[in-house]
Formats: structure tokens, sequence, C-alpha cells
């Protein structure tokens, strides 16, 4: 049984407490920390759980650590943990700056524990249900889109939501970066609150991100168009369709639906998939599959050099951003 801690206490590490009651079979909540009292105090009642002092106390107790706290606290909270050989999740993104996340992956391979960073979309059952369809995408679509919450603007809306779509694309595309362009404008917040980001891969790839804060509707969409095949993953409603289309052989079925596409060339046949999707909760997978990589000791399904590798991006989308 592994014994952890959560570091953080807020909208977010309320439900990550919660969870991990659940995750009984994984997990001995040990307590948590979190400096604010009004959140400490609702989450001690709430949740029947040892209120730590300070991080320290916290940490001396524990196998393992939760980290969901505010992005700028990330990088000292997890380095203290990595230095006492504990393993850690962490919320994404995974920290403030670059250099700080190249301090935690060496810590971590130095101490050859288990780093897993929360991009939970990985975990969407619209997304894992896409993976075995997918076959080197060369064209990616996402629109991200959110009704302004406050609780979000300690950080611009690339680090906030487009992170999330940029993990997922690295996730499938599988090549590097080799061109970013990106425009942004800020209109409530200090920091941009809409972004657009072109990603242009080495293998040909291109990707068009779309992300807003201020929208008046949510959507989390991406579209993937490859060989033969368009895949829609919706991320908000759980659903994925798929569209394939194969060469016409002799004479087609007439209610069957066939694009022509002129003289001296296959017509295609094209066909519609929409697998039927088991709901599931994201966040608890995420946390058990975290306590698997520390049990089987073998990588996380979104290791810290995942987390890393999107954070580069968002850095370098920031950057054009200006």
């Amino acid at each position: 049984m592994i014994r952890i801690g959560v570091l953080g206490a807020g909208h977010l590490g309320k439900i990550h407490i919660r969870l991990i009651q659940e995750l009984k079979d994984k997990f001995e909540l040990v307590g948590f920390y979190d400096p604010n009292d009004e959140h400490a105090e609702k989450a001690s009642t709430d949740f029947g759980i040892k209120r730590f002092d300070s991080v320290s106390e916290l940490l001396k107790t524990v196998d393992a650590v939760d980290i969901v706290t505010p992005t700028i606290t990330h990088f000292a909270c997890a380095e203290e943990a990595l230095k006492l050989g504990k393993h850690v999740f962490i919320e994404k993104p995974l920290t403030e700056t670059l250099d700080e996340g190249r301090q935690l992956i060496a810590l971590a391979n130095e101490q050859n524990l288990r780093v897993q960073v929360g991009h939970v979309e990985r975990f969407n059952p619209a997304f894992t249900a896409a993976l075995p369809y997918f076959d080197q995408p060369m064209f990616i679509e996402t629109h991200r889109l959110a009704q302004f919450n406050p609780r979000g603007c300690d950080v611009p809306v690339v680090l906030d939501l487009m992170i999330h779509d940029i993990d997922v694309i690295l996730s499938v595309v599988k090549s590097p970066v080799v061109n970013i362009s990106a425009s942004g404008v800020a209109v409530v917040s200090d920091s941009h609150d809409i972004a657009n980001a072109r990603l242009e891969f080495e293998n040909g790839c291109v990707a068009n991100l779309t992300t807003s804060r201020i929208s008046l509707k949510n959507m989390r969409k991406s579209r993937f168009f490859q060989k033969n095949a368009y895949i829609s993953v919706d991320f908000l409603t759980k659903e994925m369709e798929v569209i394939t289309m194969e060469d016409v052989h002799g004479e087609p079925d007439p209610f069957d639906m066939v694009m022509d596409l002129g003289p001296g060339k296959p017509s295609k046949k094209i066909m519609f998939d929409k697998p039927e999707i088991a709901a599931n909760n994201a966040i608890k997978d995420e946390l058990s599959s975290f306590a698997d990589s520390m049990n089987n000791k073998t990588l996380p399904i979104v290791s810290i050099e995942d987390g890393y590798a999107a954070l580069e991006v968002a850095h370098r989308i920031l950057e054009k951003l200006g």
C-alpha cells in the first residue's frame, strides 16, 4: 500500500483527495497540507483527514506526494519531495520555467523515482478509444474554448488550457517540432486570454491549435486527418468518430456512400464508425496509473519527460506571442 499525501486543498486538490480515498486498494491517504485556513478546514471536515503544518512535516510520513498547488509552487514542492526520495504526481504544467523542469528531471533520474504529470486528457475515454486508429496524422486541428474562470488566470492561456492539446498532439505525432508561429491577445487578464498556434513537425505534420478562456461556450474538440481517414475526438462530450475511405472495387452497393475522385482514379467508399465509449473518471484513472507505475517500477503514462516536452513547446509559443 502506497502512503501518499496531497499538497493543495483548493478546488482540484479536494477532487484529488476524494478520489485517492476511493482508491483504497492502491493508496493510504496520510493527510494534506494547504496554507489557506479556509481550504484546509473544509478539507479536514469534508474528508476527515489530517492537516499537516508544513510540506516538510507531510513529506516525512509518505512514500509519494500529489502536488495540486499553484504552478509557481510546483518546483519547490517537487524538489523537496524528490530530494527526500518521494515519488511525485504533479499537476500540469510541470513547472513555471524550463530550467525548473530540467532540474526536476535530473533529480528524478538521479533518485530513480517516478514522476507523473497531470495531463488528464490522455486518460479521457474518447482519446483512449481513438488511439488504435491513429496512423501518422498529417493535419491536426484543435479548439479548446472555456468560459471565463478567474481560477486559471495565474498563468497565460497557453499554459492553462492549450498545453493539454500540446501534450495530446506530441503523444500522437512523435516527431520534433521544427517551426512555430502564434498570435494572441489579452482581453480581461494581464496575459493572453486567446491564442492560436501553428506547429510544424519534422515529418511534415501540421497542427493548428486555438484556445480561449473567455468564450461564451465550452468546447474541447480535436480533429486528426491522415491518409484515408478523419478522426474526431470530443474531449468534452467524450465522443469519438472515425471516418475512413477505401477503394471501391467493382460495382458499389447502392446504399454505400461513394466519392467519385474523377477520371482515372478509383472511387472511394466512405465509412462511418462511432464506437461506444465506456464512461470513466479520468483523474481517478491517472492517479491509479501513478500507483501502478510505482508498484510495477514502470514509466508513468505521462512521464516527467512528456510534461517537459509539452512545457517546452508551450514556452516556444509564448515567445512567439511576445
